[in-house]
């Protein structure tokens, strides 16, 4: 006796072509509708979105920082592309309630075609002015400013950069009102046994006590030592005295000086390379032996003025000076001139020290 058949859906016939054909085929699109699946296939078909849905599920409800499966539809689910200086995407429209930046206060244009803002025609700065008139260098004039010492117009100035017009403005130092006055320009031998200053707090002599019958209010260009002899400039071209002081123009200095004992090559090679003094390098020097002894004369050549540097960079290696005498000061000399004498710079010697 046979067994019944089992109930159920009929089986797939068994022509029905193997996969590997369908699949070398590649999927053909067809009008037809599609068989379908019977037996197995098709509980496992229809039981896996059931599984997934489950598993995507269960993953949502246990993971709270898992992506949702869905997107609002009002915000761009493609990649984030490059922003615009306010953050939003380049291209994209602005939102209606996004926050604008506040905008720049303009400045006033100027009209075209006007000149640059300057100071009045016929103001100069106060201690230009005070330095052409002869109260002291330019330097010193802001010092004389500084100290509440200037007024203009009755007020007292002590602001640098201050400007006036000494055509039209009372300008007064202690005091007194200036003058414009004349350049004078003054060669003096300074003897021994004077200071180069106007004043001295100690009571000591000056070079304006030699100088006699001379009007004006001058002023000594640089320095020399007391115990020191030589060349020395006067002026009250305050302009002109800020040039020859200034270190960067490098106006050259020829002294004699006079040594204890012969040094030796070495060292004065050492002095013409930029000799090392109290941990600073100093410029370099020109140094030769004018006269030959026991205790020689040298001629040196300096480009810079720190005080007293001759005498202690001799001093340090062993070899003090016992006699110090300017002989030139840039393009002035004068062999002739005896110290404690002076006299007045002629045209040319005026030129020459302008064209520094």
């Amino acid at each position: 006796m046979s067994k019944p058949a089992p109930k159920g859906p009929r089986t797939a016939p068994t022509t029905r072509k193997p996969a590997t054909s369908r699949a070398a085929a590649g999927p053909a699109r067809s009008s037809a509708p599609a068989r379908p699946a019977t037996g197995r296939a098709r509980t496992t078909a229809s039981a896996r979105p059931t599984a997934e849905a489950t598993r995507a599920s269960s993953t949502t409800r246990t993971s709270p920082s898992a992506r949702p499966t869905s997107r609002p539809t009002s915000r761009p689910t493609s990649r984030p592309g490059p922003r615009s200086a306010s953050g939003a995407p380049a291209g994209a429209r602005p939102r209606p309630d996004a926050a604008k930046p506040a905008p720049r206060k303009a400045s006033a244009p100027r009209p075209s075609g006007a000149p640059p803002r300057s100071p009045q025609a016929g103001q100069d700065r106060l201690q230009k002015i005070l330095a052409a008139a002869g109260i002291a260098s330019r330097r010193a004039c802001e010092e004389i400013i500084l100290d509440g010492r200037v007024q203009v117009n009755g007020r007292t100035v002590t602001e640098l950069g201050t400007r006036a017009d000494p055509r039209r403005d009372e300008i007064t130092v202690d005091l007194q009102p200036i003058e414009r006055e004349a350049p004078i320009y003054i060669l003096m031998n300074k003897p021994k046994g004077y200071v180069t200053t106007v004043k001295d707090d100690q009571g000591r002599p000056t070079v304006m006590a030699l100088l006699k019958g001379v009007p004006g209010r001058l002023y000594p260009v640089g320095r020399l030592d007391f115990n020191s002899e030589g060349l020395l400039l006067m002026t009250n071209d305050g302009a002109l005295a800020q040039v020859l002081m200034g270190p960067e123009h490098e106006i050259p200095k020829v002294y004699l000086v006079k040594v204890h004992r012969n040094p030796r090559p070495e060292l004065l090679k050492e002095f013409q390379e930029g000799f090392l003094l109290s941990g600073r390098r100093l410029k370099p020097c020109h140094i030769e032996i004018a006269e030959k002894g026991d205790n020689p004369w040298l001629k040196v050549t300096l480009t810079e003025g720190k005080n007293q540097q001759i005498r202690r960079m001799f001093a340090a290696v062993g070899h003090p000076v016992s006699k110090l005498r300017r002989v030139q000061f840039g393009p002035l000399s004068d062999p002739l001139l005896k110290p404690g004498a002076w006299r007045f710079l002629n045209p040319q010697e005026i030129a020459a020290i302008k064209s520094l």
